[in-house]
């Protein structure tokens, strides 16, 4: 019985000890790490903008998640695993997904009222503010439900709401918005 005991107690010493190796991957370089701060997965990211694409393999957190983004300029996919070297593939590039039917307001630099066909798993769209430098920027799109339902805040990012239904994501920005409940309150003040 205490051999018994002494194997199940060596048994869980020797597996709690054990850290998630992952691929760590930027510019094509890629080296083996050890996954480090709670990181209990391993990310594969791709990333498509202007015809570039760029991937990424790291270790992650649990609030990894499966799916893709698109927000108009770009697109944007991740796959996560929980296994030794499992980030060994990259994340599926999500510009060869079929449309599904959905579509969503995304921002060009200039507005925020042009529409983007969905494609794959990209099933809500999103607002999102993300604060580079000093001033905040808007992005709109689609994405995949598990983007919206990680828990953990995602650093830069000011506000991430996410919505379903075609064009649910609103084409107003809030500086039109703004405008139109000053021009309301002016209107009623100089008419009463």
């Amino acid at each position: 019985m205490d051999l018994q005991i002494s194997v199940f107690l060596l048994f869980v010493l020797f597996t709690a000890g054990h850290s998630l190796s992952c691929y760590n991957c930027v510019s094509g370089i890629c080296t083996t790490t050890q996954c480090t701060n709670g990181s209990t997965n391993c990310l594969s990211t791709t990333v498509t903008t202007n015809s570039t694409t760029w991937t990424l393999k790291d270790c992650a957190s649990s609030a990894c998640s499966n799916g893709s983004i698109n927000f108009g300029t770009g697109k944007g996919s991740s796959s996560c695993c929980d296994t030794d070297l499992c980030n060994s593939q990259d994340a599926p590039d999500s510009s060869t997904n079929a449309l599904n039917g959905k579509s969503c307001y995304y921002c060009d630099g200039q507005s925020c009222s042009k529409t983007v066909n969905c494609s794959g798993t990209e099933d809500r769209c999103f607002n999102a503010t993300v604060t580079t430098g000093l001033q905040p920027q808007v992005f709109k799109g689609c994405v995949s439900k598990s983007f919206c339902d990680a828990t953990t805040s995602i650093p830069n990012v000011g506000s991430l709401s996410c919505c379903e239904g075609n064009l649910c994501n609103s084409a107003k920005s809030v500086t039109q918005s703004f405008l139109f409940l000053c021009c309301s309150l002016l209107s009623f003040i100089l008419l009463h």
